[in-house]
């Protein structure tokens, strides 16, 4: 079986380390504690810094002066938000940045240490959070998750679909366990929980909901079972931004790119993502799509690395568009001879040519007829 590590822990374009999971198969317990987590397990202040924030004077670790000001200024003031997989890495960033700037937060993670550790921090700083240990992948769990918020703090105003799973390994050395397990996190648990936060949403007049996707959704070698949840997740979150546009509902989709614990193991994320890029440097996207400032921006698909911010363009039809009143296997073969083998596309998030496109490139005396 292909190990899985869990996703919410740093969601990133290149694929994390591998780890163990527990029984629900969305929560890894490691059983070596390195010197860096034990101090942010132990000390208080040590955690801050890590997510980003800096409680007492002073810049937290990725953040800057404005940041601080944004918090300061209560951007998420009298507001409810449900983070799923905020036990560590960015989801923990997430939760901590959004109660800094005035949020309650659910802090949902299925490891119930991590998730009451994040909640004990931002509850001794002055926050206000509750933990949650309900897992996303069951549909009446999800529902719970909704339902604390409301118990806890009244009302719901955000949710934040952070948790997932991600597993490296060959498409034909995948094991169907999971795969399965993959999708009903990063997937359906998006799915389940985000339907039980809309509920809610409509009847309070409004909301928004951000989605966790990843660059990985273009395509990334020994990620396709990953990549397919998170492609689904990025059209997912289109789809209810149309239907939920007249509710008061906006949805939007992140792709970030952070340095954590996942990228560790992995040789070719270390080499991507540098070490400043913290999750601290993406929270306050996240914090602004839920806030108020956001207000008409929906069906969006962001990336946000720490220094680089852009919109991830949506899929189109491409010209040229070739038109006949039928259609058999000898005139589609001549449109790929002829005018379509200059328009392939490059695919995958490394843009790889394909073959028939680089024989084009590498014969600059050929044309295309």
């Amino acid at each position: 079986m292909a190990p899985i590590c869990h996703r919410s822990r740093g969601v990133t374009d290149q694929p994390g380390p591998s780890a163990g999971t527990n029984s629900i198969g969305h929560s890894a317990q490691q059983t070596h504690i390195s010197p860096l987590s034990w101090r942010i397990r132990c000390c208080p202040s040590a955690r801050w810094s890590k997510a980003g924030i800096t409680p007492i004077n002073g810049v937290g670790a990725g953040e800057t002066a404005e940041h601080r000001r944004e918090r300061a200024m209560g951007i998420l003031d009298g507001k409810a938000v449900v983070i799923t997989g905020a036990g560590r890495g960015l989801g923990e960033a997430y939760a901590m940045h959004a109660a800094q700037s005035g949020a309650a937060v659910v802090v949902n993670d299925v490891d119930a240490d991590l998730a009451e550790q994040v909640a004990e921090h931002i509850r001794g700083y002055g926050g206000r959070a509750v933990a949650s240990t309900h897992t996303v992948a069951d549909p009446t769990e999800a529902e719970k998750i909704v339902g604390m918020c409301l118990t806890e703090f009244g009302r719901l105003d955000g949710l934040v679909n952070n948790a997932g799973l991600n597993y490296e390994t060959l498409p034909w050395e995948d094991d169907p366990e999971s795969v399965r397990r993959t999708v009903e996190v990063n997937l359906l648990g998006v799915i389940y929980t985000g339907m039980a936060a809309m509920r809610v949403m409509r009847e309070q007049g409004g909301g928004s909901i951000v989605n966790i996707s990843s660059g990985a959704f273009f395509g990334q070698r020994k990620l396709s079972t990953y990549a397919a949840t998170k492609g689904a997740v990025a059209s997912l979150s289109t789809s209810w931004a149309l239907d939920l546009e007249g509710e008061g509902i906006r949805v939007n989709a992140v792709c970030p790119v952070a340095h954590t614990r996942m990228v560790w193991r992995s040789e070719r994320s270390l080499r991507a993502i540098p070490a400043d890029r913290t999750p601290g440097k993406v929270a306050p996207l996240v914090l602004f799509l839920l806030s108020d400032a956001a207000e008409g921006i929906t069906g969006q698909i962001v990336r946000c690395n720490g220094r680089q911010l852009h919109l991830v363009g949506h899929p189109f039809f491409k010209q040229p568009i070739l038109e006949s009143d039928t259609w058999d296997t000898s005139s589609v073969k001549r449109a790929f001879d002829g005018v379509l083998q200059a328009h392939l596309e490059p695919f995958g998030l490394e843009k790889r040519m394909p073959p028939r496109l680089r024989e084009l490139v590498e014969q600059p005396g050929q044309t295309a007829v």
